[in-house]
């Protein structure tokens, strides 16, 4: 007998299906629905050997098939990858709108996509797939890469579930969620933002290594020293300011409302600025007006720059019309990185990010009160308690570990 010829075949339901064995599946019951709308039939194992069993599955099969046909929804269609770019398309008329979203979590989702490309075939056919195809996305995300973090996985499950919501809404899915195993974060997996080393003095060498990399002797070319000069003070804006990379790079000078001199507790002067952060330029879609460090730095640029009408951006690139390109950004970054001996910064995660984490972090270490710290830096209190956790511990181990003495009044004191 031949391993592909049909055997105990009978058509059910009105002949609206067929459950039949091969000898090839071991004898194990197939049932296949015709789709019209696709003209093709639609084969599913129903994982059983006993009749009366696979013509229960078989009707349901059947009555869930033609239920999903009646609403419009396609069972082969269209694979992985036109997916992806369907709900791209869709996520990108979602920017700079009401309700919407930001260019850098569009840029987020886009890098969230290509993670779920790489892990599945783009080729892959989304009919293929079933609630439970991703629910050990973790196990086979560390497969790709080892070294990636739960909170970087949770992000990407939150993405996948959204797309295949999507999908079930467009008719391209046939199951509406999409299931994930629990993915439990502890704060300490949370965990210590990645910042410039402290106590190895990494930020002053990296304010050191920026002065020569500007000066003439080692740039001659002024076309370069200018985008050197701009990523110079854009990092120095960054630190000072505690902004998200996507908000600065979005600013305009319309933006920058003021200056003002003040004087630190040291006696140093400071250059104060006051700047406004619109929400369309969010991530998290509120406005707010912050008066922070670093106006000389904005001042510096203003000085330079052949762009500075009320509507161009501050961090431009050449021609004036964008944001200063992202190449640029990561060729000087590296250039910067290994100018400081850092050659490992990719393993660290040591990105322009980080100065947004090292200036939050020198806050949080001078004492500024957390909700202060999370309203300049646009974000919740409680997000800074749990990323920021470990300077707050370092601040009460500093505070127990003081020498303190008892006052005649019965007052303790420093001693």
């Amino acid at each position: 007998m031949s391993v592909n010829k049909k055997t105990d075949n009978h058509w059910i339901l009105g002949e609206r299906g067929e459950i039949y064995r091969m000898p090839r599946n071991g004898h194990i019951y197939q049932c296949r629905v015709w789709l019209p709308t696709e003209k093709k039939y639609l084969r599913r194992s129903l994982k059983t050997t006993d009749y009366e069993t696979a013509i229960i599955r078989g009707e349901k099969l059947i009555l869930e098939t033609h239920s999903d046909i009646a609403s419009g929804r396609k069972l082969f269609g269209i694979t992985l990858e036109e997916l992806v770019d369907h709900y791209i398309n869709w996520r990108t008329k979602d920017v700079g709108v009401e309700g919407g979203i930001t260019k850098a979590r569009l840029g987020t989702i886009k890098s969230q996509c290509r993670a779920l490309l790489r892990t599945k075939s783009p080729k892959l056919r989304v009919a293929e797939l079933d609630k439970n195809s991703f629910y050990d996305w973790i196990h086979m995300r560390r497969l790709d890469n080892p070294t990636i973090s739960l909170v970087t996985i949770r992000n990407e499950t939150a993405t996948i579930g959204q797309i295949f919501s999507f999908a079930y809404r467009e008719g391209l899915s046939h199951f509406p969620k999409m299931l994930f195993r629990e993915i439990k974060i502890s704060k300490g997996d949370i965990g210590k933002r990645d910042i410039f080393d402290k106590e190895k003095g990494e930020y002053d060498k990296l304010t050191s290594f920026l002065r020569s990399y500007v000066s003439k002797k080692e740039c001659p070319d002024p076309e370069e020293r200018l985008e050197r000069n701009k990523i110079r003070d854009y990092i120095y804006t960054l630190s000072n300011t505690c902004m998200r990379t996507g908000e600065l790079r979005q600013m305009t000078w319309n933006d920058v409302l003021g200056y003002r001199d003040e004087v630190d507790e040291t006696g140093r002067k400071v250059c104060l600025v006051k700047l406004r952060i619109r929400k369309e330029t969010s991530k998290v879609r509120n406005e707010r007006t912050i008066i922070v460090r670093g106006g000389d730095y904005i001042k510096r640029l203003r000085s330079y720059s052949p762009y500075t009408e009320p509507d161009n951006l501050l961090f431009t690139n050449k021609t004036g019309t964008l944001q200063l390109g992202t190449r640029e950004l990561y060729k000087h970054w590296d250039a910067i990185m290994r100018g400081i001996d850092i050659p490992d910064y990719s393993e660290r995660k040591l990105s322009y990010y980080s100065l947004r984490h090292f200036g939050i972090t020198m806050r949080m270490d001078a004492g500024v009160p957390i909700a202060d710290v999370a309203y300049i830096s646009g974000t919740s209190s409680t997000h800074i308690e749990n990323h920021y956790r470990h300077i707050q511990d370092d601040m009460m181990v500093r505070g127990a570990t003081r020498n303190i003495t008892q006052s005649i009044e019965g007052r303790f004191q420093p001693d």
